[in-house]
């Protein structure tokens, strides 16, 4: 299966026909196999699938931290793929953001620090309405010289959501953001993301083994066995379970 938008719409990043193998003979797995997939600009795209599946791998993939076996990843009009270490760092700092599970804040540095490191790191200032406009976003101005460990989950989440928005890259991965956060930090985690995709035409793909999570997106992809199987838009928690389910039920029988 295939999972591609309108072909009036540009896609801020596209997999064609990507395979991903690890190891060779008998120890050869095949993570991803053949995956055609393109993320809306301005969208939030949801990446589900059974432990496995390759929905992490297909994640690391697009956003160049891993390298394909056979096929292109772009991101915007760049072809990742090929690219040598120069090429993907300046990807990683221009065009791409990142959102992960552990948060990966500098403990040493203040809230707004950790922020702005990314862009100190290049060497940029911060534009200043955008940045306003990311601190309002994230409700966090009363916290900017914070350290993270007088933070609480959800509050260091949502500066990690801040570093990956303020350099407005092209597409921000997020890799279970919520997954260390309790039912009420997630909620407020994935409505900053939501309205970020809303408010100001963010593009966001995001890992996630949770139905409610997902129902955040505006479309879900289905990995399974390193294929892409199903695709949901305008999800529910209800129908991302449903499909899950279905899923299953398909690997069962296949086995």
């Amino acid at each position: 299966m295939t999972a591609t938008i309108d072909q009036n719409t540009q896609a801020a990043a596209r997999a064609s026909d990507v395979w991903k193998v690890y190891g060779s003979g008998e120890a050869q797995v095949i993570a991803l196999r053949g995956v055609t997939a393109e993320f809306e600009q301005s969208r939030y795209t949801a990446i589900m699938g059974p432990s496995g599946s390759g929905k992490s791998t297909l994640m690391h993939c697009l956003a160049g931290l891993d390298s394909v076996t056979r096929g292109t990843i772009h991101i915007g009009n760049t072809t990742v793929t090929g690219l040598n270490d120069n090429g993907l760092t300046k990807l990683r700092r221009d065009k791409v953001g990142f959102i992960f599970q552990q948060f990966n804040l500098l403990p040493t540095l203040t809230a707004e620090e950790n922020i702005l490191l990314p862009l100190s790191i290049a060497g940029r200032k911060p534009d200043p309405d955008w940045y306003q406009t990311v601190i309002k976003t994230v409700g966090l101005a009363d916290r900017l010289h914070h350290r993270p460990n007088q933070l609480s989950g959800g509050q260091q989440q949502r500066v990690a959501c801040a570093r990956a928005l303020v350099a407005r890259p092209d597409v921000i991965f997020a890799d279970e953001p919520t997954g260390n956060l309790d039912s009420r930090a997630g909620a407020e985690v994935l409505t900053f993301l939501r309205d970020s995709v809303r408010n100001h035409h963010q593009t966001i793909v995001m890992v996630t083994h949770d139905p409610v999570a997902a129902s955040y997106a505006d479309r879900v992809i289905f990995l399974a066995d390193g294929a892409i199987v199903s695709e949901l838009f305008e999800p529910t928690p209800e129908t991302v379970l449903d499909t899950m389910k279905r899923i299953d039920v398909l690997a069962e029988a296949e086995n």
